[in-house]
């Protein structure tokens, strides 16, 4: 089944990079000796690679964030490199590299005036991957004109929609790599080992996974939706438990090296046919996407070992829905099984993705946290990390570009709902908003990165809101900043506020399909231009034909001038949708694809793009009126 493990498992990924510190993130097989090398012109420079730049999590599995802190130059050719005790990266590597490289090339900009951003990137949808047409695009790019950063705003794995090869490829890696093995507070699976034999274990974790008893609402009192599972996922049958499996799958996501260690059948291994035909057939399915992904990923590791590259969480990174309401925050707490899954899942994010964004939030003692689950692994240990994680609150950052970037949490700060546990929650609450708003003072400009649109298409916020209505806020997601009043409020008064930058440029994924807006102050002639930019997803799109219409009734009924505005949170704005450069009167692109947004000196966009996973660019056009 297996070959032997390669040395280098996932990366190099460029992560924070400034002109006086370049972050690199890569996962081993072994410790590390050596040094990291980055030069330019007639400069070179070396870095130690020490112990405290890693974190081991198993026999086979180092994580490393190389810390290289030196005055760099900014808008000039960069080359980097890693010699390890079994030579170079660029040597062990070499279809990492491009065609014309002996060295990986970066370039750190001090403008973000061109930025690659989006979200949602689910392995077994049935569109290519985004990221790959990205690289392709790159790698003819001159380094000078290559974008800033790449910016990826949520979903970057799908812990709550796994397909069933890939979780069998998951469980074939974990013991290759002999992570350790996690206690379970449950007598049916009481350990990630008997987790991975059980019966359930393949298209069945539904049956395994905790449910709560809700009687808040409506339909619950007439015993319609009374007991509901607290993982809510409409595809949740292979939902990842342990933190092992969460690990391995960014790996697996990321990176082709450990792809030739796994050996997956192309029918559904069920000698005793206890499963339903169903997911035989989802299994053949899964297998051509799964192997046509993999066929993607040197595509990906070259795109991440070439432009710095930051992230932040959405839900589905950890669980669909998560924080969504108080009520789903309680259900979580009072279930030890569903409190250690969402923790399992920020070690994950805090391992593959946090730790690089800004690792000065993260000292030693926190480091150590993690390092002791492999060292000297209790489950008392597990679960007092896992409660540090969710009480953690720096998860948000700010990227000193200009225009400045601020990365939003959404998630983990939420303002709760007061009056009914079944609400929707604000997605992020009043410190958090005070936070924010400090991050503004003193800006001409900035972009704000925002998971879900903070301006999102109003007819389908009103079918959410009418579903938390009837107490089913789950059904449809009713995830939008608009939901809760005070800090749709809040946030409002932020943007609109005279002190306040002039230009406003909000990058979002989340909804899995691509718009752009242009917003205004009603009746103002200092208005600040604020400029609503969603692109949505790498590898994933909404249901087309719900879609459809819901773009004809939203542009039928919520045109600029349409009475309904005003019985919005954002009637005092005036918001025009841009036209898209298609022949249809769509204003709502459902494509899987990465957005491309280039600004001006004055931080406002003149340039508007995605780039199809198919290399179709469809740019987002500005117009007066609706």
């Amino acid at each position: 089944m297996s070959k032997s493990l390669p040395l280098v498992l996932a990366g190099p990924i460029i992560r924070k990079s400034s002109a006086t510190e370049v972050k690199l993130w890569l996962t081993t097989s072994e410790r590390l000796e050596g040094h990291a090398l980055i030069q330019w012109a007639d400069n070179s420079l070396e870095f130690m690679i020490t112990d405290k730049q890693c974190i081991q999590i198993g026999h086979h599995a180092w994580v490393y964030l190389l810390q290289c802190q030196a005055e760099f130059p900014v808008n000039q050719a960069l080359e980097y490199d890693i010699i390890t005790q079994h030579g170079t990266l660029s040597g062990l590597l070499p279809n990492t590299l491009y065609s014309n490289e002996s060295l990986f090339s970066f370039i750190i900009k001090e403008k973000a005036d061109y930025v690659l951003h989006g979200s949602c990137r689910n392995p077994h949808y049935p569109s290519k991957d985004s990221l790959v047409i990205a690289n392709q695009q790159l790698k003819t790019q001159a380094l000078e004109e290559r974008a800033s950063l790449l910016m990826m705003s949520g979903d970057q794995i799908y812990a709550d929609d796994v397909a069933g090869p890939m979780l069998m490829a998951i469980q074939q890696i974990i013991p290759q790599l002999e992570l350790f093995e996690e206690s379970l507070p449950d007598t049916a699976i009481p350990t990630s080992t008997s987790l991975y034999a059980h019966q359930h274990n393949l298209y069945q974790r539904d049956k395994l996974l905790p449910h709560y008893v809700d009687n808040t609402n409506f339909l619950s009192r007439w015993n319609l939706y009374k007991s509901r599972p607290i993982f809510s996922s409409s595809e949740h049958e292979n939902h990842l438990i342990t933190c092992a499996e969460f690990f391995v799958m960014y790996l697996l996501v990321w990176s082709p090296a450990l792809w030739e260690c796994v050996s997956l059948p192309a029918s559904l291994p069920d000698p005793d046919n206890k499963l339903d035909k169903k997911w035989h057939a989802c299994w053949k399915t899964e297998k051509i996407i799964i192997d046509q992904f993999v066929q993607g990923l040197n595509d990906v590791q070259q795109l991440f070992a070439h432009i710095p590259t930051y992230m932040i969480f959405d839900d589905h990174d950890i669980t669909d829905d998560w924080n969504l309401t108080i009520g789903w925050e309680n259900a979580v707490n009072g279930h030890p099984l569903a409190a250690q899954v969402i923790g399992n899942g920020l070690m994950g994010y805090f391992l593959c993705q946090g730790w690089g964004n800004n690792p000065e939030q993260f000292d030693n003692e926190f480091l150590d946290g993690f390092r002791q689950l492999f060292s000297d692994y209790t489950h008392d240990k597990h679960i007092q990390l896992i409660r540090q994680l969710t009480r953690f609150e720096q998860w948000h950052y700010s990227i000193h570009t200009t225009p400045k970037i601020v990365v939003l949490d959404t998630r983990t700060r939420r303002w709760r709902s007061e009056s009914n546990t079944n609400k929707p929650s604000g997605l992020m609450d009043w410190e958090a908003m005070l936070d924010f708003q400090h991050e503004l003072i003193g800006q001409e400009a900035i972009i704000i990165i925002s998971a879900a649109p903070i301006f999102g298409v109003k007819f389908i916020e009103a079918l959410q809101k009418t579903m938390t209505m009837l107490g089913q806020p789950l059904v449809i997601d009713a995830e939008n900043w608009m939901a809760h009043p005070g800090s749709a409020n809040t946030l409002l008064s932020i943007l609109t506020h005279p002190k306040t930058p002039q230009n406003f440029v909000i990058l979002s994924g989340d909804v899995h399909y691509s718009f752009a807006y242009d917003i205004k102050l009603r009746h103002s002639k200092s208005s600040p231009d604020i400029y609503q930019i969603t692109c949505s997803g790498f590898k994933n799109e909404f249901p087309n034909v719900l879609l459809r219409f819901c773009d004809f009734m939203d542009r039928v009924l919520y045109s600029p001038h349409s009475p309904l505005n005003w019985f919005t949170k954002r009637k005092n704005l005036l918001v025009t949708k841009r036209d898209p450069s298609v022949t249809n009167n769509d204003k709502l692109i459902n494509k899987s694809s990465i957005g491309e947004l280039r600004l001006d000196e004055k931080g406002k966009p003149e340039q508007i793009s995605i780039l199809t996973a198919e290399g179709e660019s469809i740019s987002f056009l500005p117009k007066s009126s609706d």
